[in-house]
């Protein structure tokens, strides 16, 4: 999804700070009859665009599960969900996916 993102942004000719774009992940397992099984996964974005460009760096973030082929893959077996820290300017904003998977 990191990747996705990123080409959501680029092709929508969203100038984002490449070197501080991060991104980090937690996943929660568990144990089925000694076979561990992903549950889910949170992914959290860290991200800089220049104001003007919020709407669509928001747009971008809230349709970029449907364009990564990993999400794609695993939606219906794993819950996915993402967050975001949107630094514009000198703007802060958070942002999250619904509560159900992305």
């Amino acid at each position: 999804m990191y990747g996705t993102l990123a080409g959501a942004l680029s092709g929508r000719k969203i100038p984002f700070d490449r070197q501080a774009y991060t991104a980090t992940v937690d996943g929660r397992i568990t144990s089925v009859d000694k076979t561990i099984r992903i549950v889910s996964i949170a992914l959290h974005y860290d991200l800089t665009a220049p104001p003007d460009f919020r709407d669509a760096t928001e747009r971008a973030l809230k349709n970029h599960p449907s364009g990564c082929p990993a999400y794609q893959s695993v939606k219906d077996a794993i819950t996915i969900t993402w967050d975001a820290t949107l630094r514009m300017g000198d703007q802060v904003v958070l942002l999250k996916s619904a509560d159900e998977s992305v």
